[in-house]
């Protein structure tokens, strides 16, 4: 297959070895503040459980969190468009349809992307707001006020500090595993997208739009964090109204004592498990190996 020059060489790495393999392969979309290896351990869990996975980048994403910390402008200016579009590049280099797993903004993209070139399964995890989700409870407007407040950051990439991080994503953990997440995994984010979702029901032309109908969708799950301070379970849950107009299967599935974390925090292997039983109830995937836990 034909290599695409603006994949970055890891994605080129995963996309081949999931061709070479036959397996399903199964695509990981990462949010704001994060990168792809924030799915490492997604990653070796469903490759143990039968799957080929691919961790996407967004344009522009640097390789490590210290080198996003130490040149944050090649972030800035990225859009929920150009994102998509760069996912679709992932799609199209596949020989097979992937299974579609994003969390928070990457939750919006595999939901918009499934609705574009259909998916055998999606899973969207406390997923980013589309234009018609309603609710904007207290919480979501103070995690975005970081970027929100400030019109410029639109064109810029933001890093939180340590008590916004706190707040937003690791608030129903505790403070040294909120520290240790902060020093791991975070990163600037680029405005743009949080405003295009955060506003897209002001913004007739919004980008984060999702079609309540879909022929070639395929399942949904939709997973609500019950402490999410970033995207609330109401945000999910408001998703989920919309989407279950589609025809095909649409699930919301509620964690009580989680919060935006829950993709990177001690509880990720719950999180993971809920998918891919989804997953293989609604694709009948048979498992290559037994399921075993990954150290953490």
């Amino acid at each position: 297959m034909t290599k695409a020059s603006h994949l970055s060489a890891r994605e080129q790495i995963e996309i081949d070895a999931a061709n070479a393999s036959g397996r399903q392969p199964v695509l990981f979309v990462h949010g704001l503040w994060l990168l792809a290896g924030s799915w490492q351990r997604w990653a070796a869990l469903f490759e143990a459980a039968g799957y080929a996975p691919i961790a996407a980048d967004w344009p522009g994403d640097p390789a490590t969190p210290e080198a996003a910390r130490a040149n944050p402008e090649v972030l800035a200016g990225t859009s929920i468009g150009k994102i998509l579009s760069h996912l679709e590049t992932i799609v199209g280099a596949l020989d097979r349809k992937p299974i579609l797993i994003g969390h928070s903004m990457g939750g919006l993209l595999v939901q918009m992307l499934a609705a574009k070139v259909g998916a055998p399964a999606t899973v969207a995890i406390s997923p980013a707001p589309f234009r018609g989700v309603l609710p904007l409870p207290l919480s979501a407007l103070r995690s975005a006020f970081p970027v929100l407040s400030n019109p410029l950051n639109a064109r810029r990439a933001k890093l939180l500090t340590p008590a916004q991080f706190r707040y937003g994503f690791a608030n129903a953990v505790t403070e040294t595993e909120a520290s240790r997440l902060y020093a791991d995994h975070h990163v600037p984010a680029p405005g743009r997208p949080l405003f295009q979702a955060g506003l897209a029901n002001l913004n007739p032309w919004t980008e984060a739009r999702v079609p309540g109908r879909a022929e070639n969708r395929g399942p949904l799950l939709i997973i609500a964090a019950g402490k999410d301070h970033t995207v609330p379970a109401a945000v999910s849950r408001a998703a989920y109204r919309i989407q279950k107009r589609n025809r095909s299967t649409t699930e919301l599935l509620s964690l009580p004592d989680a919060g935006h974390s829950l993709v990177i925090d001690n509880g990720w292997e719950k999180v993971a498990q809920t998918a891919l039983d989804f997953i293989e109830g609604q694709t009948g995937q048979m498992r290559a190996a037994p399921l075993r836990a990954i150290a953490s």
